[in-house]
């Protein structure tokens, strides 16, 4: 690697870190207010499972194991799990008796709500803090990283027919 190399790679580098550092602190928000929820305890796992059936509604269970890059028994017994607490619904796909389509249940919609308004006040207060013009630049430069993830091959959204929702927040991820 030549030394301009080097140094054009350094800010990427420095990038990557910092957002490494985020998704961790992230996690440990979303963990922090999916346990301050009523019951029942939703794994990490399965709350990922039900953020992506809730934003691609109907989305077929062989279309959500490739999302997910599962094995089918895998993904399977996740929404197994699911179902027997009444957040994730199965349905039969009008065009193939083979095919499974998926929704969430009115109850699985107030769980989400409930976990995504914790997590929205952790984040509302910490981006309140912030100065002005620093949560400008993270808001462009959350979006130049989103439009980019989205454009990434490896992301395989393109592969299902999936796409995340303008302005969800983890929607390039589909994090939960």
């Amino acid at each position: 690697m030549t030394e301009r190399t080097h140094l054009a790679s350094e800010p990427v580098h420095a990038a990557t870190r910092q957002l490494q550092s985020i998704v961790e602190l992230l996690d440990i928000l979303w963990e922090q207010a999916r346990g301050q929820t009523p019951p029942p305890y939703i794994p990490a796992s399965q709350l990922r499972v039900m953020c992506i059936v809730d934003r691609e509604d109907g989305i077929r269970m062989r279309d959500l194991t490739q999302l997910l890059g599962a094995a089918p028994p895998s993904v399977s017994r996740l929404i197994d799990r699911l179902q027997a607490m009444g957040f994730v619904e199965r349905g039969a796909c009008p065009g193939s008796r083979r095919e499974v389509l998926l929704s969430i249940t009115p109850a699985g919609h107030t769980q989400l709500a409930r976990i995504r308004e914790l997590r929205d006040q952790l984040l509302h207060q910490a981006l309140a803090d912030m100065p002005s013009h620093q949560r400008t630049a993270l808001t462009e430069g959350l979006a130049s990283l989103q439009h980019t993830l989205l454009g990434q091959p490896a992301l395989h959204l393109a592969q299902t027919g999936t796409t995340p929702s303008a302005g969800q927040p983890g929607a390039a991820a589909y994090s939960a």
